[in-house]
């Protein structure tokens, strides 16, 4: 076993970690809202409303901080006005982005908002722009936020809320410079300009605006967005990245079947995330040096081919302990780009891509992602602090460990990943600025292939572990392939 020594600084205090960091996103895709949380209020299925609760209980293990919804590429073809009223009357619908389904439009915007409320989260409006208009967003914004006598908010009572919701983030479109519509970055500009100025604060709500941002490393639209909005115009912009482990968007590659190089592969792409947040931080600070427009990864995880014999637009795939390393990789660098990356949300909560939760039936899975998100918990809302490891590199040229470090009431959470399949390491953690007396810890470990399924017992979980404090210093042996979090007083 190999050591190697990290050395962290509690005084060095970095950045704030918001919480919603450790958002997630959920779309009309699939089985991501009908069949997965959404069941109906005639399911035999346990639900409140219609909303499954052991959904709603797994949500709130992990401290689900914040929900993006209704899309995602929905979005920007989804009129709100068509999930609201008695759903025995609202129309139906063609999903013409994912699988060709049609839709009946039961979960809407009371029912999205009662999710968030069961969850304890913020809930987050991606807006149409694509193919809505002006004062279709506009009067949706005050559908859901205005307290006033007014047709909106008189509508919305009709509709069974006395009480207008508190509504702080609104996304204006989606991935606009693709299937939100096509646009060149400079229109796209001036459409923002246009749908935020109509967008208001109603009754004391304050909207904080997300403009919709590059796809990964599509930096002449962020230089664009930069030069032509202004922080009183927009409080953030997105940026959409995901982690293809074979490069090929034709052939991404099997999400449970896949080979050592394969998994090596993966990490390279999502190592690739840290050059993105980089280059984009570089080029908001040169039109926003005090940064007020925080920069929102709200779609982010790993894209892998359908399983074989599912609807291909649906987008279901497994979850296994590559998952799990891909999560904690992206989480912190997340954390440590915090003076700038304000929210992330991975894709998707449930059924969708790297999923926190999969469903069938009555059965509910936790996927090794849930498990990593629920060791970084001690992350939100924490003050970042300085922390370096003696790394070295291995197979792709990627770095064996990562790892953050923070501070909250009194507690150090430090998580560490070992990434390599093949080395085994034990972490010297020397801590200055903080008083190390004892320590708790967390793993979640297994094999690469490794994943949980229905109806059987877990193949992975997180799971109490040892770890030493001695002289001061936390000594963290990390097997292969594993995530740990240990949590310091």
């Amino acid at each position: 076993m190999k050591k190697l020594h990290m050395t962290i600084n509690a005084r060095d205090r970095r950045s704030h970690i918001n919480r919603e960091i450790y958002g997630h996103f959920t779309e009309h895709l699939g089985r991501c809202i009908y069949n997965g949380i959404y069941v109906g209020e005639n399911s035999d299925i346990p639900n409140t409303h219609g909303i499954r609760n052991d959904v709603i209980e797994a949500f709130k293990e992990i401290d689900v901080p914040v929900l993006r919804w209704p899309g995602g590429c929905f979005a920007d073809e989804y009129h709100w006005r068509d999930g609201i009223g008695d759903k025995a009357d609202r129309p139906k619908m063609i999903n013409t982005n994912w699988g060709g389904v049609t839709e009946d439009n039961s979960f809407g915007t009371h029912e999205f908002f009662e999710l968030c409320e069961l969850v304890g989260c913020e809930p987050y409006i991606a807006g149409n722009l694509g193919s809505g208009t002006v004062e279709e967003l506009s009067k949706w914004v005050e559908y859901m936020t205005s307290d006033n006598v007014c047709p909106m908010a008189d509508e919305r009572r009709k509709n069974g809320r006395e009480k207008a919701w508190k509504l702080k983030y609104l996304g204006i479109g989606n991935e606009n410079w693709g299937c939100g519509g096509n646009m060149r970055a400079e229109y796209y500009a001036d459409e923002y300009k246009r749908y935020q100025s109509f967008c208001k604060n109603h009754s004391g709500n304050e909207l904080f605006r997300i403009a919709c941002g590059p796809n990964a490393d599509d930096y002449y639209w962020t230089e664009t967005m930069m030069k032509n909005i202004a922080p009183h115009q927009a409080q953030g912009l997105s940026l959409h990245y995901y982690t293809v482990p074979t490069g090929d968007w034709n052939k991404k590659g099997d999400s449970v079947s896949f080979d050592d190089e394969e998994y090596y592969k993966t990490l390279v792409s999502t190592w690739r995330m840290d050059e993105l947040l980089t280059q984009h931080t570089n080029i908001m600070d040169r039109y926003d040096p005090e940064r007020k427009i925080g920069l929102i990864v709200d779609e982010w995880g790993c894209w892998y081919d359908v399983m074989e014999g599912t609807n291909p637009g649906f987008l279901y795939q497994q979850n296994t302990m590559r998952d799990a390393i891909v999560s904690a990789i992206n989480l912190d660098l997340f954390n440590k780009h915090s003076d700038r990356v304000i929210m992330a949300n991975l894709a998707q909560a449930v059924n969708v891509l790297q999923s926190v939760i999969l469903t069938e039936g009555r059965y509910l899975v936790k996927t090794p992602t849930f498990y990593v998100m629920k060791l970084y918990k001690g992350h939100q809302g924490g003050e970042l602090v300085y922390s370096h490891v003696e790394n070295e590199k291995i197979e792709g040229g990627v770095a064996a460990i990562t790892q953050s470090v923070s501070v909250r009431d009194g507690k150090m959470t430090i998580t560490v990943a070992n990434c390599s399949l093949e080395n085994e390491y034990e972490i010297e953690s020397e801590i200055t600025g903080f008083e190390a007396k004892n320590a708790e810890a967390m793993i979640v470990n297994a094999d690469v292939h490794a994943y949980n399924d229905f109806g059987k017992e877990e193949n992975v979980s997180a799971r109490p572990y040892d770890v030493k404090i001695e002289n001061g210093r936390v000594m963290i042996k990390m097997p292969p392939c594993s995530v740990v979090a240990v949590t310091v007083q």
